[in-house]
């Protein structure tokens, strides 16, 4: 049997691109965000009508988070990386929402990809000043 420190060279998964990384951690940081705003909904004092500034500020983090990892693995122009990364997400967000609910461009749409455009640049920014140690 071999000791727990065996596993040290264990490769680890990369993935290439990093606007496929950051929109995996988007996605995930939106599944998240879901499911904390849902549980606020069901089991806390939060009503349906604050509900859509709630989601905006979910979308802003989740997009945040992306283009944090997408300007942190591509090492350069973090701002472009991120905020292409938060267009993508965008509009990723608002297929998903017109395939399912079939919802039209309203001043909200407009208002989150601008938002998630923002927030993944500035994400970007950030993440490609981080040093790795």
């Amino acid at each position: 049997m071999k000791p727990i420190n065996a596993m040290k060279n264990v490769p680890k998964a990369h993935m290439a691109s990093p606007m496929l990384a950051g929109l995996l951690y988007a996605s995930i940081w939106l599944a998240v965000g879901a499911l904390l705003l849902s549980t606020m909904l069901r089991w806390g004092s939060m009503q349906e009508t604050q509900l859509p500034l709630y989601s905006l500020i979910v979308h802003g983090c989740a997009s945040l988070a992306g283009g944090f990892v997408a300007g942190k693995r591509s090492g350069m122009r973090g701002w472009y990386y991120g905020g292409i990364l938060g267009i993508a997400y965008g509009l990723l967000i608002l297929l998903v929402s017109f395939l399912s609910m079939n919802t039209g461009i309203s001043g909200r749409t407009f208002t989150m990809l601008i938002s998630a455009l923002l927030c993944g640049a500035f994400g970007g920014i950030f993440g490609v000043n981080m040093k790795r140690s």
